[in-house]
């Protein structure tokens, strides 16, 4: 988890701002979680993770300068193959019993596209989106 969700941003990251900044333009968008705004038992690690992204993209807004767009994405409960893959007793019945149906991912791309498609003067932070049904 923190090789993927705490590295592979700051590698993203640490690609891109180059380029980024020679063209004086340029927008990441990054993949946050809910769970990096609540913590759940069982999950600390990633939950630690999804906060150290949204922790990375504030700094990064406000240390990359006007040119560059930075964008946070925080998904809820969506359709993927995230939930197949959690082994952790504790966890998984945590997350049965707390989350709502899924939202499809299409929701997801749909507020990416929001994000992205504002004017250059426009800098969309944050997006939280999850189920209507979804308290956590």
């Amino acid at each position: 988890m923190i090789d993927v969700n705490i590295k592979g941003v700051l590698y993203g990251i640490a690609a891109a701002l180059p380029v980024m900044r020679s063209q004086r333009s340029g927008h990441f968008v990054n993949l946050s979680s809910v769970a990096g705004q609540v913590v759940f038992p069982g999950g600390a690690v990633y939950c630690g993770t999804k906060f150290a992204v949204n922790a990375i993209s504030e700094g990064l807004r406000q240390e990359a300068g006007a040119d560059i767009r930075v964008t946070t994405i925080a998904p809820g409960a969506t359709a993927s193959e995230l939930f197949d893959s959690i082994t952790d007793a504790t966890t998984r019945e945590h997350l049965d019993a707390t989350l709502p149906e899924p939202i499809p991912a299409a929701a997801i791309a749909r507020a990416i596209a929001f994000a992205i498609g504002q004017p250059a003067d426009v800098d969309v932070n944050q997006i939280v989106v999850r189920p209507t049904a979804q308290l956590l």
